[in-house]
């Protein structure tokens, strides 16, 4: 009995390639129901994020620049 049921079920790579070619049909149907944005959008949305990179790029290099000078005037005190 124990045969049969593996005989149903294929070998190893059988099972397994029917469980990839089931994921990329599941991926597909998936990818169908995005809803892409348009070029105007993704322009809008790329300028966003480059600035929001700026401005956290230059708070922390301000920030870097105050800690860098706290810490040479507290070594220029205790020298």
């Amino acid at each position: 009995m124990a045969d049969a049921k593996n005989q149903e079920k294929g070998n190893f790579f059988q099972r397994t390639g029917q469980r990839i070619g089931k994921w990329f049909r599941e991926m597909r149907s998936e990818l169908k129901k995005v809803v892409w944005p348009s070029r105007k959008q993704l322009i809008q949305n790329s300028l966003v994020v480059l600035l929001c990179v700026l401005v956290v790029g230059v708070f922390i290099w301000v920030f870097d620049a105050v800690a860098n000078l706290v810490v040479q005037g507290l070594i220029g005190l205790f020298n």
